[in-house]
């Protein structure tokens, strides 16, 4: 892979979107409308075929997903209890595991993003997400099944849709590695050094930022997975190595193109004794999670699994330049909108 030559350049940004009725008249909205159709279709198509159940996720609770990049929670009144809209269903996936040990929904989610991240191209305050876990599955299990689930949703939308994705300019030989090769990985901290070594001041405890991902996505020829990143850097829930204290046991896997991450995902924690440390240790209160932890101190089952951005998929097979021209309601991050 080539080096970047800038990595510290903005990321560049697509016009803000037209007035709602002018956008839904928009012809690359209704061709991305048809990839997404289709994208659904398979990606469903994909899953039952190996055994997972689709479960509607719930749209609010006593608590969500603490792990979002800076972004909040929407609080609700419930009956007279502070509630929250689901940034992620991902306890409810652990939990529903006791009844289904292959599960997947696809969910919708708020996230009250920075307004900063508006200029990004790569978020929105409601987006999907094709939400998958499995029972006794390790990082490798549920790696293979994102990464096949990429592999077929983009061959059916283009075996379906040649025509629309031309249409938008894409090339199928940008494809040809992905459906064919197999996905390059590389550690955080291996990817923290490409980062650095282009001059790029990358955190070695934190995440990826947007600026390095973008970089190290438009390097690649196909997607490619991200490991281990540091304990700290993600929710409490992602299991640590017990034979590599302070490495986490999870993944992101990257687009190529400069479209990055397309999915995030890890094994899981499920001792309760571990999640309450974990919680602390994140700076979460356990009396929160109530529930939850019920269920855990019952037993919920060992897993692994991931979150696939349904937007951000869709974005990537029509090669558009921001995630809002491809929701057909977009809701980008401190602007009102309908």
């Amino acid at each position: 892979m080539p080096p970047t030559e800038d990595v510290g350049t903005t990321i560049t940004t697509a016009p803000p979107p037209a007035p709602l009725g002018e956008h839904l008249r928009s012809p690359s909205l209704g061709a991305a409308m048809l990839v997404q159709q289709e994208a659904l279709h398979a990606a469903r198509e994909f899953l039952r075929s190996r055994g997972f159940v689709e479960l509607l996720p719930p749209l609010v609770g006593p608590v969500t997903d603490p792990g979002g990049r800076g972004a909040k929670a929407l609080d609700v009144d419930y009956y007279g209890e502070p509630y929250k809209l689901m940034t992620s269903a991902i306890l409810y996936k652990q939990a529903s595991l006791r009844g289904f040990p292959k599960l997947f929904y696809i969910a919708p989610n708020l996230r009250v993003e920075p307004p900063e991240t508006r200029h990004t191209g790569r978020h929105l305050v409601e987006f999907h997400q094709i939400d998958v876990e499995m029972a006794g599955a390790s990082r490798a299990d549920v790696m293979e099944i994102a990464a096949g689930l990429l592999r077929h949703v983009t061959a059916r939308v283009w075996e379906t849709l040649p025509e629309v994705l031309a249409g938008l300019g894409r090339d199928p030989l940008a494809f040809a590695e992905l459906l064919t090769g197999k996905f390059d990985a590389c550690t955080h901290a291996e990817a923290v050094g490409r980062l650095r070594g282009h001059g790029h001041a990358q955190s070695a405890d934190a995440e990826i930022d947007w600026t390095g991902e973008e970089a190290l996505s438009h390097e690649a020829d196909r997607p490619f997975f991200i490991t281990d990143y540091p304990k700290g850097s993600r929710g409490f829930y992602d299991r640590e190595d017990p034979d590599r204290p302070g490495v986490l046991r999870n993944f992101d896997l990257i687009a190529h193109g400069g479209f990055g991450e397309l999915v995030s995902g890890s094994e899981r924690e499920s001792d309760y004794a571990t999640v309450v440390t974990r919680m602390r240790e994140s700076g979460e209160n356990p009396a929160k999670y109530e529930w939850y932890l019920a269920m855990a101190r019952e037993g919920i089952p060992a897993s692994a699994g991931f979150g696939m951005g349904v937007q951000r998929l869709v974005r990537f097979l029509t090669g558009l330049d921001a995630l809002w021209q491809v929701s057909a309601y977009p809701k980008l991050p401190g602007v009102i909108a309908p």
